[in-house]
C-alpha cells in the first residue's frame, strides 16, 4: 500500500524530487546525453533504440517540430556510428489530430533512417490507436520493406489475431519484425488480459508464433519466468541469434540483462531521452509500484 501511495502522489512532487528517481531511467534530455549513453551501451556489446520522450501532442505544429527533430537525431547518432536504431509514437507525429499527416511525418523519419540502411520501430499506444497504427504500419511496411517494424503487446486479446492477420505482409526476402511486449496501458477486462499469468502465457503464445512463422521478434521484458520460457522456445525450434533479439528498458534489471547477454544473446536497450522526462517517469513508477522504495533510498543517499 506505502509503494502505490507513492506512485500515486509522485505526478504531484517537485520535479527536482522526481528526477532522483528518473535520472536511473532517462539517458539525459539532450541529443549530447543519449550518444553518451549509447556509446556506453555499445561498448559492452548491448544495441539500442533511441527514443525522443513525449506523446499525445496538441496541435500539428508539434508534429513538425517533432519530426525535424527525428532527423537530427537519426543524422547526429549515424554520424556517432552508434550501433542502434530508432522508435516512435505515432501520437508525436499526430495520429490522433490527422491520421495522414502523422503518417507523413513518420514516412519522413523512416525514409531518412532507411538512407542509412537503419530501422525505425513503430511503437504500439492504447488501445485507441491500435487499429490506426496497425494500418500505418502496412504502409510504410509497403513502401520500406526492410526499414520498419511494429511493436505488439500481450496483454491485449486480440493480439494473436493481429499477429496471424499481418502474416500477408511477410515474404522471403522481408521478414516482419516485431518487439513484444507486455503491454503498460490501463485496459478494460473485456480486451486486455488482468492477471499476471494470463499475460505470460499470451507473450509465450505469441512468441512461439513468431518462432514458427519465421518473424523476427524482439523478447522485450523485464520478466525472468518470460525470459526461461523464451530460452526453452529459441533451442525448441533451434533459432539461430541472429534470428531475434532481447530487448529491455534503460536502467531496468541491469542483472538479468547481463544473464541474458553472457548467454550469448543479442540484447538492445530502449534509450529513452528529452526534456519531456517527467510523464515517461511517473509512467514507469505506476507500473512497478515497488520502485517507490528506490526513491525513498535515494532521499537519504543523494552523496
Amino acid at each position: 500500500m506505502f509503494n502505490k501511495l507513492i506512485a500515486a502522489t509522485l505526478p504531484y512532487m517537485p520535479k527536482k524530487l522526481v528526477w532522483i528517481f528518473s535520472k536511473r531511467y532517462i539517458a539525459g534530455e539532450t541529443i549530447e546525453e543519449a550518444i553518451n549513453a549509447s556509446k556506453e551501451l555499445n561498448k559492452e556489446g548491448i544495441k539500442v533504440t533511441v527514443d525522443l520522450l513525449g506523446e499525445f501532442i496538441e496541435d500539428l505544429s508539434q508534429a513538425t517540430e517533432n519530426t525535424e527533430a527525428y532527423i537530427n537525431i537519426i543524422e547526429a547518432f549515424q554520424e556517432n556510428k552508434i550501433d542502434g536504431n530508432y522508435s516512435v509514437k505515432p501520437t508525436f507525429f499526430g495520429l490522433l489530430i490527422d491520421e495522414e499527416v502523422c503518417y507523413q511525418n513518420i514516412r519522413t523519419v523512416v525514409a531518412k533512417a532507411a538512407e542509412y540502411n537503419n530501422f525505425v520501430r513503430v511503437d504500439m499506444e492504447d488501445s485507441l490507436c491500435v487499429d490506426r497504427e496497425i494500418k500505418l504500419f502496412r504502409r510504410l511496411k509497403a513502401e520500406f520493406p526492410n526499414n520498419v517494424g511494429l511493436v505488439v503487446q500481450a496483454y491485449l486479446k486480440r493480439t494473436l489475431d493481429d499477429l496471424s492477420n499481418m502474416m500477408d505482409m511477410q515474404n522471403g526476402s522481408s521478414k516482419l519484425n516485431y518487439r513484444l511486449c507486455k503491454g503498460i496501458y490501463v485496459e478494460p477486462a473485456e480486451i486486455a488480459y488482468k492477471k499476471y499469468e494470463k499475460v505470460n502465457e499470451n507473450f509465450i503464445k505469441g512468441l512461439e508464433f513468431m518462432f514458427q512463422n519465421d518473424v523476427y521478434p524482439g523478447i522485450a521484458t523485464h520478466d525472468k519466468n518470460v525470459v526461461e520460457p523464451a530460452f526453452e522456445l529459441i533451442k525448441k525450434y533451434n533459432v539461430p541469434k541472429d534470428k531475434y533479439e532481447f530487448q529491455m528498458l534503460y536502467g531496468v534489471t541491469p542483472e538479468l540483462r547481463k544473464m541474458i547477454t553472457d548467454k550469448g544473446h543479442t540484447m538492445r536497450v530502449y534509450v529513452p531521452f528529452g526534456k519531456d522526462w517527467f510523464g515517461y517517469s511517473t509512467r514507469r513508477l505506476k507500473e512497478n509500484p515497488k520502485m517507490a522504495m528506490l526513491i525513498i533510498k535515494a532521499l537519504f543517499n543523494r552523496g
